[in-house]
């Protein structure tokens, strides 16, 4: 083993194993319930109304939009669900190309081919890992600018959708000034980044609109759904239109005025998310506590680095993560760990290099997403793991 990815999980080990006094199977991120979880889960069985419809959906939808600095909000099934309406949404479709970070979770991309649309891979930051804002502009001025907007190789470029990895917000602010220039949209796929934000803005309030996620492995969970939060009153209706079938309201008839989708959270998932939501600061506490002991442990090690917030960002830190040196020691280090009970992750692969996207577009040479990719290791980032005693 190279001395770097050693140094690296002996540290971790160490420090989860004595200092935390972790015993056993250490996951990467697992889910925290309080006492109301149940609480108010059992009250929306005794409620009978289990599915669509419901009083806890309302509460959670109001909750998620203001914790992310927006007026409205629209539960989905999940995360995919929600940038999926999102997308469609805003007119994007057949033919169109979407901007995409080329390092993402797959379904931020499969949810833009649901549209039709094509996505168009650029390079990621090195300082928030997300979409290069230098990427973005230099690629939409390569573009062909006509009368109905930007187009490239025969295709319009329709709208860009930045992720906030890991927690990590990206400059969303100017990256709609550069794509403004070009009449482009930007949405945020803000599926990892509920309570984080940027010069004192939350992640999801700084587009048009925002796709979040509530899986069992995010910070907040309702153990599968999502939500759309935005300012625009007019689109949060046509969205909770169309994520209920689009079921216009005349009576106790079946109406349908035009192809929707049966994306909308259960009454069920929503109480358990509500109550989650009740411990939201609670959580993120937890979690920038934990960044904090990891950086400083990994200080002083030789050629190891945590991945910390950039200037101006407060992340959620969702997932903890160290850069190692090279290929070799990172999966040196995943091995290792796995070997000692402790679950760790690479990150994603690149999109452009999965089978059914390797004939995509792409932007540029992608050189700083492939280096991430190759020395990144997510570490346990559970909240769980902070004690207020710890």
């Amino acid at each position: 083993m190279t001395a770097s990815s050693s140094s690296a999980v002996q540290r971790l080990v160490s420090f989860l194993r004595e200092d935390l006094g972790q015993q056993g199977r250490i996951p990467l991120h697992a889910p925290t319930f309080g006492r109301r979880e149940k609480d108010y889960v059992a009250d929306c069985i005794d409620s009978t109304y289990v599915s669509s419809v419901g009083d806890y959906v309302v509460k959670f939808e109001n909750e998620v939009a203001r914790r992310s600095g927006c007026a409205f909000g629209v539960a989905t099934m999940n995360g995919t669900a929600a940038i999926h309406a999102l997308l469609h949404t805003l007119g994007v479709g057949r033919g169109d190309l979407v901007i995409c970070p080329a390092l993402t979770f797959v379904a931020t991309v499969n949810a833009v081919l649901y549209t039709g649309a094509q996505p168009v891979f650029l390079d990621s930051d090195p300082d928030t890992l997300g979409l290069s804002l230098s990427e973005v502009e230099r690629f939409l001025q390569t573009c062909e600018q006509r009368a109905d907007g930007v187009w490239y190789e025969g295709q319009r470029v329709r709208a860009a959708l930045p992720v906030h990895i890991f927690g990590h917000v990206i400059d969303v602010v100017r990256l709609s000034e550069i794509c403004a220039a070009y009449g482009v949209a930007v949405v945020e796929d803000a599926a990892e980044s509920l309570g984080a934000s940027r010069d004192g803005r939350q992640a999801g309030s700084l587009s048009v609109a925002a796709a979040l996620s509530f899986n069992g492995n995010k910070v907040v969970t309702t153990g599968g759904g999502g939500a759309i939060v935005t300012n625009d009153e007019a689109l949060a209706v046509r969205l909770k239109h169309l994520t209920t079938t689009a079921r216009a309201k005349q009576g106790w008839t079946f109406f349908h005025d035009e192809m929707g989708f049966n994306y909308r959270m259960p009454n069920l998932n929503a109480a358990l998310g509500f109550a989650q939501m009740e411990q939201l600061d609670d959580f993120i506490c937890a979690k920038r506590r934990l960044a904090d002991r990891y950086e400083a442990l990994f200080q002083g090690c030789a050629n190891v680095q945590f991945v910390k917030e950039a200037a101006g960002v407060r992340s959620n830190y969702w997932l903890q993560a160290i850069m190692l040196p090279d290929l070799t020691a990172r999966n040196e280090a995943l091995e290792s760990l796995h070997a000692e009970g402790i679950e760790a992750r690479p990150c994603w692969t690149l999109m452009v290099d999965l089978p059914y996207l390797k004939d995509s577009r792409r932007f540029g040479n992608l050189t700083v997403a492939r280096d991430i990719e190759s020395r990144l290791v997510n570490i346990p980032s559970s909240p769980s793991l902070m004690t207020p005693s710890v």
